[in-house]
């Protein structure tokens, strides 16, 4: 299949549309996490449909200091390996096709949610994120959009913005892409140097620490509550020989301290290990947090939550997240 390198919104209008199309926003550098989504949308598409890829690094969502001129820019490998994964067409427009009158005067706000986490570190950020995600929408016109958990504020943030602002698109999640060592993909591993890349590796050991916390707490309580505490019912027990796993499951589901405050403690072992080392790991933030809102959970919360980390390491900035579910729906 010949992949079509498109660079404006006319061009891309033009084309003759049968079925659905399916839009991966990028801004480039393509990776395996990259061609998983295009391979999701190819799915969705259909056939008949078409897979459209954007190609576009937005100045708007880059802060003063922050690796704009630096940002890899591969536009002939992108089309190569957006072409391999099923895409029918390359969107890779330039600013001004995208920002014809210069920097927008009126954006689209991210509001309070975008003020947490990565909003904090990075002021403005999810203002331009999502200019530039309403701008691309109406230019590509989409039924579908496809992003990945990895950015799980910025997919929380998009799918507020398609509902708050009535657009008409699908919005898709896709799970985070890992490399074998657990690494998340992200177009910024490329700065790392060997020894930043082990010191990085902390970031995702930290979320399966608090991952691998919160199974075994899960589980005991699972447990504990498959047992009654009767005096009749120990005896039973004892003479089969269980009382001693009912007694363990019960003293460490009670005893041992739970729910999100251990999750975070254990995650956060690891990333202190991990500031020790040299290169250091600089953490910005662990966060357990609602994804609704992200908003810090507290011990009592039940339901879907998001564990998320950010961290520097050497003068890359990289992310990562896991979903978790707390209480009974686990």
């Amino acid at each position: 299949m010949t992949t079509a390198l498109l660079s404006t919104a006319g061009e891309l209008h033009a084309r003759v549309r049968h079925g659905r199309r399916a839009v991966v926003m990028t801004m480039g550098a393509l990776h395996e996490g990259h061609a998983t989504l295009i391979r999701t949308a190819r799915e969705i598409a259909g056939p008949d449909g078409e897979v459209v890829v954007t190609v576009f690094v937005n100045p708007l969502q880059f802060g003063a200091g922050e690796d704009l001129d630096r940002y890899p820019r591969t536009l002939d490998a992108d089309l190569e390996l957006a072409g391999r994964s099923g895409a029918d067409a390359v969107f890779a427009p330039s600013v001004e096709e995208v920002y014809p009158g210069g920097e927008p005067q009126v954006r689209i706000t991210a509001g309070p949610m975008g003020e947490r986490l990565e909003g904090a570190s990075r002021p403005g950020h999810f203002d331009g994120m999502l200019t530039v995600v309403a701008k691309l929408l109406h230019l590509t016109r989409p039924d579908v959009a496809l992003f990945g958990q990895k950015d799980a504020q910025q997919l929380a943030l998009i799918r507020r913005m398609v509902r708050d602002l009535n657009f008409g698109v699908e919005i898709v999640a896709v799970p985070t892409v890992r490399e074998e060592d657990g690494l998340a993909l992200s177009s910024r591993n490329r700065y790392l140097a060997p020894d930043e890349r082990r010191t990085a590796l902390a970031l995702s050991h930290a979320l399966f620490a608090g991952r691998d916390r919160h199974a075994a707490q899960e589980a005991l309580r699972a447990r504990a509550r498959e047992v009654p505490s009767t005096h009749a019912r120990a005896e039973a027990l004892s003479a089969i020989g269980e009382s001693r796993a009912a007694a363990d499951a019960h003293a460490v589901a009670t005893a041992a301290p739970g729910g999100p405050a251990a999750v975070r403690a254990a995650a956060r072992q690891v990333l202190e290990e991990a500031a020790r080392l040299d290169p250091p790991l600089k953490l910005d933030y662990l966060a357990l947090v609602d994804p609704a809102d992200f908003t810090e959970i507290g011990d009592g919360f039940t339901g879907e939550a998001v564990l998320a980390v950010a961290a520097r390491v050497g003068a890359t900035r990289l992310i990562d997240n896991l979903p978790l579910t707390f209480g009974a729906a686990s």
